[in-house]
C-alpha cells in the first residue's frame, strides 16, 4: 500500500484539516442521500493508501474543487484507475506539472512513508525509460499557469542552484544537502514550474528543475532513501523529455543504472545503460558514454560475462580519451580525470585481473579529484592492495582515506569505510588493525 502524497498535498494548499475534510465530505454525501460518519482517522488512512468505498473519491474531488477553485480529478487526488501507472509518469505533462510538487513537499516534512518508500522493481521500474525513449513527444510545453510569469533570470537561478547543491554534495554528503535541495525545490521552484512561460522558455524551465530534481535523487540515494531517490530519477527523466534534451535524459539514466548496480539488478544496468546510448544519439556527450558503458561493464562483470565486460571496458576508454571538459554540459562534471579508472578497476576486480586493476586504481588516485571522489578511488586501491597481500601499503591508504571523509554525511561512504575496516581486520597485521580502529572511531559518529 503506497502513501498518497497527492492527495496529502492538495489537502495542505486547501488548508483544510483531517477533521474538516471529513465533515465536509459528510455534509457531501448527505446531498446525494448518503449517512455518512467519517472522522479524522479515515482521511488518516487514506492518506497512508487506503482507497475509500463508494462515492467516496468523487465527493472528495468535489470537495477540493469547491475549495481550490479549479477541477480536481480522481487522478490529482492519487485515486485513479487502481493498478494503472502512476500519474506522474504517465500523464500528460500538465497533470505532471501540478503533481510532482507534492512529492517534494511530502520529502520537505519528512514524512515517513515517502522516507520509507521501497523502489519498484519489473515494469514500473522499466516504463519511465521506456516512456522517455519514445514518441510521443510533447509538442507544446506551454503553460498559462496561476501567479509566477517565468523569466529567463528565474532559469539562470535554478541552474545556478543546481550547481551550487551538487558542491555541497560533494563536500558535505546527501544527507546534510538534501533538505536543502528539497526546500528550495519546494519554495522557489514549484511555483515556477506551476506559472505561465511560453514554449521555448518553458522547455529550459523544464531541462533547469530536472537538473535539480536528478541532485535531489541522488541525495536521496546517499542517504539510503532508495525508493524516493527512483521517484526523483523518475520525475527528472519526465523533466528531460519535456525539455528535448536527449543529452540530460541520458544523464538521469545513468544515475538509475548507477542505482539498479548498487540494487544488484546487472541485467537492468545493462538494458538501461544501452536505451541511453541508443536513444540519446548525437546527443550523448564522450563524459556520459564513458560512464555509461564503464557501468555496463561494471554490470557485465557481475553478471560473470568476462568477453563483455572487457569490450566495454576498451569502448569506456576510447570515449574517455574523447572528452573535452570545456565542451560538456555541468551534468557531467561529475566525469572527472581518472572517474573512468575507478570504474574500470572495479570491473577489472570483479573479474580477476588485480594486476590490470591495481594499475588502472593507481592511475585514479594519483589524478587529482574532489574529496568525495577521493575518497571512493582510495578506498578501491585499498581494496585491491588488500587482495595482493599488501597489507601495510593499504593501511597507510586507508588513513587517508579516512581523513578525506571526515565532515561528509553519505551512507554511501560509510558502506566504503565498513567494507575496507572489515578487509583490512580480516588481514591481520599490526598497520592494519590501527588503520581499522581510525575508520570505527570515524563510523562512531551517528549520521
Amino acid at each position: 500500500m503506497q502513501p498518497n502524497t497527492l492527495l496529502d498535498a492538495l489537502l495542505d494548499e486547501a488548508g483544510v484539516s483531517h477533521a474538516g475534510l471529513a465533515a465536509r465530505v459528510n455534509r457531501a454525501g448527505r446531498a446525494r442521500g448518503l449517512a455518512l460518519r467519517y472522522e479524522h482517522t479515515a482521511v488518516a488512512r487514506w492518506l497512508k493508501g487506503q482507497r475509500p468505498r463508494g462515492q467516496v473519491p468523487d465527493l472528495l474531488c468535489e470537495v477540493l474543487a469547491a475549495r481550490l477553485h479549479r477541477q480536481v480529478t480522481l487522478d490529482d487526488i492519487g485515486l485513479g484507475v487502481p493498478g494503472g501507472p502512476p500519474p506522474a509518469l504517465g500523464a500528460p505533462l500538465s497533470g505532471f506539472v501540478e503533481r510532482a510538487p507534492a512529492l517534494w513537499r511530502s520529502d520537505e516534512q519528512r514524512r515517513p512513508h515517502t522516507l520509507g518508500a521501497q523502489a519498484v522493481t519489473g515494469t514500473p521500474a522499466v516504463m519511465p525509460v521506456w516512456e522517455w525513449e519514445n514518441p510521443p513527444e510533447d509538442a507544446d510545453v506551454s503553460r498559462v499557469g496561476r501567479g509566477t510569469s517565468v523569466s529567463a533570470a528565474d532559469i539562470s537561478v535554478l541552474s545556478a542552484a543546481r550547481s551550487h547543491y551538487e558542491q555541497m554534495y560533494r563536500r558535505a554528503g546527501g544527507i546534510a544537502t538534501r533538505a536543502r535541495i528539497v526546500g528550495f525545490l519546494t519554495t522557489e521552484t514549484a511555483p515556477l514550474l506551476r506559472g505561465a512561460y511560453s514554449d521555448a522558455l518553458g522547455r529550459q524551465l523544464h531541462r533547469a528543475t530536472g537538473g535539480l530534481v536528478a541532485v535531489a535523487g541522488i541525495c536521496a540515494y546517499d542517504a539510503d532513501a532508495h525508493g524516493l531517490a527512483q521517484r526523483y530519477f523518475h520525475q527528472a527523466l519526465r523533466l528531460a523529455k519535456a525539455s528535448g534534451d536527449r543529452g540530460l535524459g541520458a544523464y538521469v539514466i545513468a544515475l538509475l543504472v548507477n542505482q539498479a548496480l548498487f540494487m544488484a539488478e546487472y541485467r537492468q544496468a545493462v538494458a538501461f545503460a544501452e536505451a541511453a546510448l541508443r536513444a540519446a544519439g548525437r546527443q550523448i556527450t564522450p563524459a556520459l558514454a564513458a560512464d555509461l558503458t564503464a557501468m555496463q561493464a561494471k554490470a557485465y562483470a557481475h553478471l560473470g560475462d568476462g568477453t563483455a565486460a572487457l569490450a566495454c571496458i576498451r569502448r569506456a576508454e576510447a570515449a574517455a580519451d574523447r572528452i573535452s571538459p570545456g565542451e560538456e554540459p555541468a551534468e557531467t562534471g561529475y566525469v572527472q580525470p581518472g572517474f573512468v579508472n575507478v570504474q574500470v578497476a572495479e570491473a577489472l576486480l570483479r573479474l580477476g585481473d588485480l594486476p590490470a586493476a591495481h594499475e588502472h586504481a593507481s592511475a585514479a588516485v594519483g589524478t587529482p579529484s574532489h574529496d568525495r571522489g577521493r575518497v571512493h578511488r582510495l578506498a578501491m586501491l585499498c581494496q585491491i592492495e588488500l587482495r595482493q597481500g599488501e597489507a601495510d601499503g593499504a593501511a597507510r591508504i586507508a588513513v587517508e582515506m579516512t581523513e578525506r571523509a571526515r565532515g561528509m554525511e553519505s551512507r554511501r561512504l560509510r558502506d566504503r569505510l565498513r567494507e575496507v575496516r572489515e578487509h583490512l581486520l580480516a588481514s591481520g597485521g599490526h598497520d592494519a588493525r590501527e588503520a581499522a580502529a581510525l575508520i570505527e572511531g570515524a563510523l562512531r559518529v551517528p549520521l
